[in-house]
């Protein structure tokens, strides 16, 4: 037997899909927990229904391709596509149950309670709400709406991904024997939550818009009878198949490709479970659903309104303050920012300290009379960014501007089309990422002609050049002129921009040829170390583990006696206590206010420690299909502050989800004894000097 298969047994790996619902489920746990603020469990639960809508239009739509196409090939815990969808549906459906059940038996009456009241049905209106609903209803919803009849002569409408709809069964006055269906989606443009007058002085209350309409839709069938009424909604398969070799164009492909997303395969129909069996049957015929992938919801369909819901005006004392990020220390605004630089390393972390020096790094550097060329990687960015700004700015004035924008980063292709337009417009050269890659890695490059030559000022990050998320996510990243990175920088963009691949690198980790190599290397160097009987230490934080060779490398690692902490919000296929492979192994996650989203690695290297930061998990697609920068931190004084990190998020008691030896569950720690610590409330503490 090779020793490869030893470690790599299907019962020593998890399945990802699996994996991930856990993730979601951790989420969920937030909004259970009676210990949480009552409208930061109502965001969690929000959080959980958003997440689940992805996983469906992604991946599950992506195991249906699998399945469609006759893919048999087993996945590293040993699954097909038919065992993985066969497995992940009805678990699918108890953890939908198990939302409702916190929003109706747990949410719903502790909201009540402190005077947030949401009327469930239009028939509880009382008469003065009712006619409030209706002067509403026809004051600002009837104008907006497209009632479809379907008959003989109308066919059944295209139903849109994630759209909300009414169903309804009508009876034709005429000709009473006629029973036909209608649909009428509800508008997207219009607040979902609408406030109406309350019975109790000191009480809001809302109805959603959905039984706004079911109320008022007689008014938009005069001709008909209403017989029965019930909201209803899609998911569509969204994962886009582009073909770059045959694209002559990719940007006017992934044009193409999003049109088609509105018309792809439904992949879930979700609807009240009080819907009358004649509207089910005929809508599951329309849109060819079998009851695989059929939803019965008890409650009100599409749960992301509770975020509308969670900022709501007057109940503060239910949110936790909103947390400012705070200035970084020893840095000065006024200041000019590459002075700063010149003097020393910066390290960044968001959301603690403010993301304020990469908006400023580049407005600057587009200001600056001495820059010569400005080169960047964009990803995401907000709708609204300084950044794209900026580099229209400095090509504007005479700068050599080179941006890659990533068209295939999913749910942002749109945005990043009209970014990419834009930039072209100003006179940056942009380029649309490598052909079968994704460019995912976080760093821009400024070139700057000074007194004693050329200097390559770089930033280097782990989350996207994105102002908005840079308040919600952890991130961290890096403002150098150090020598050998900057060189390396430009290396980075040449092989984006020419193909050309440097013999070495000199500091930066760069995939998806260099960088799997590197981690086994430092993984195996910790395993030489335990085997000669030296202490071996590995911490890792990151958003996903599934590489096998990765997992393969920690395992044997973990059999040398190295011993490993891995910080893993999402995914997670390895398994931890398995005797003689993964009992060195300890994984934790962490669900906080704040999205996790920093990459961070550490190897003790017999004391001489090596830390490094990136863009990259440990996921095969990172690794082997996406261009990524892993950099490290090499100032003594930054490493021990980036160690120290993770340090406090190993000490988490509060907000950590410990996996469990050999099963794919978590299990919160039980406190009794424990000091509480969060490591999140804790980074706020120290940012605010506390």
């Amino acid at each position: 037997m090779k020793e490869k298969n030893k470690y790599l047994k299907p019962e020593y790996l998890e399945n990802r899909e699996l994996s991930w619902l856990q993730f979601n489920k951790r989420i969920l746990a937030e909004a259970k927990d009676k210990g949480i603020l009552l409208f930061e469990r109502m965001k969690f639960l929000s959080i959980s229904a958003s997440n689940l809508d992805e996983f469906f239009m992604i991946r599950i739509a992506s195991l249906m391709d699998m399945v469609h196409a006759g893919y048999t090939k087993k996945d590293i815990a040993g699954m097909t596509a038919r065992q993985q969808l066969d497995a992940i549906l009805p678990e699918t459906k108890e953890f939908m149950t198990e939302q409702y059940t916190t929003f109706n038996r747990s949410l719903l009456p502790q909201l009540e309670k402190v005077g947030l009241k949401i009327i469930r049905h239009h028939e509880d209106l009382t008469e003065e709400q009712g006619a409030f609903v209706d002067e509403y209803f026809k004051r600002n919803v009837y104008p907006v709406l497209t009632p479809m009849a379907v008959d003989q002569s109308r066919p059944f409408p295209l139903i849109q991904n994630k759209t909300l709809n009414i169903g309804a069964l009508i009876k034709d006055k005429k000709n009473k024997d006629v029973i036909d269906i209608a649909t009428v989606q509800v508008p997207s443009v219009l607040s979902r939550i609408v406030e109406i007058p309350s019975e109790k002085e000191d009480e809001t209350t809302i109805i959603l818009l959905e039984e706004v309409i079911e109320r008022n839709l007689d008014k938009l069938f005069l001709n008909y009878t209403i017989l029965s009424a019930h909201p209803y909604r899609i998911m569509r398969n969204a994962d886009l198949t582009i073909d770059e070799d045959e694209a002559a164009d990719l940007l006017k492909e992934i044009e193409k490709q999003i049109k088609k997303r509105q018309w792809g395969e439904v992949i879930r129909l979700e609807v009240a479970d009080t819907m009358d069996k004649r509207l089910l049957k005929k809508l599951m015929e329309q849109l060819h659903v079998d009851s695989d992938h059929l939803y019965k919801i008890k409650g009100p369909l599409d749960l992301t309104f509770l975020m509308k819901a969670y900022g709501l005006e007057g109940f503060e004392e239910y949110r936790l303050p909103k947390f400012t990020p705070q200035p970084v220390p020893g840095m000065e605004r006024e200041r000019d920012i590459f002075e700063q630089i010149r003097e020393r390393d910066i390290l960044l972390h968001h959301p603690y300290y403010e993301f304020t020096p990469v908006i400023d790094f580049i407005s600057q550097a587009a200001n600056d009379p001495n820059v010569l060329a400005i080169k960047q990687t964009l990803y995401r960015v907000s709708g609204n960014s300084p950044i794209v700004a900026s580099l229209a700015r400095a090509a504007e004035n005479g700068k050599q501007v080179t941006v890659l924008v990533e068209l295939k980063a999913r749910f942002d292709e749109e945005n990043n089309i009209v970014w990419a337009k834009k930039l072209e417009k100003a006179g940056c050269h942009v380029i649309y990422g490598l052909v079968g890659l994704k460019t995912h890695s976080k760093i821009a490059l400024v070139v700057r002609r000074e007194e004693d030559g050329i200097r390559r000022y770089v930033h280097l990050g782990t989350g996207n050049y994105n102002d908005v998320t840079a308040r919600l996510y952890t991130d961290m990243g890096l403002l150098t002129c150090n020598d050998a990175i900057g060189e390396d920088a430009t290396a980075v963009f040449n092989m984006l921009s020419g193909y050309s691949e440097p013999p070495a690198w000199n500091k930066l980790m760069v995939a998806p040829i260099w960088l799997k190599d590197r981690f086994i290397k430092l993984i195996e160097r910790e395993a030489d170390n335990a085997s000669k009987g030296k202490p071996a230490r590995i911490i890792a934080k990151m958003n996903a583990i599934c590489d096998p060779m990765i997992i393969e490398a920690l395992y044997k690692a973990s059999a040398a006696g190295v011993q490993i902490d891995l910080i893993v919000r999402g995914i997670c296929c390895l398994k931890v206590g398995i005797p003689g492979v993964s009992e060195n192994i300890r994984v934790r996650s962490i669900v906080g206010n704040f999205l996790e989203h920093s990459r961070i690695f550490y190897f003790y290297n017999d004391g001489f420690e090596d830390v490094y930061m990136g863009s990259a998990d440990w996921m095969p697609r990172n690794l082997d299909k996406r261009v990524e920068v892993t950099f490290p931190v090499e100032d003594e004084t930054l490493k021990q502050e980036v160690i120290s990190i993770l340090q406090l998020q190993l000490n988490d008691t509060l907000k950590a989800h410990i996996l469990q030896p050999n099963s794919r569950t978590y299990a919160k720690q039980d406190l009794r004894g424990l000091e509480r610590i969060g490591a999140q409330d804790e980074l706020c503490k120290q940012a605010l000097g506390k």
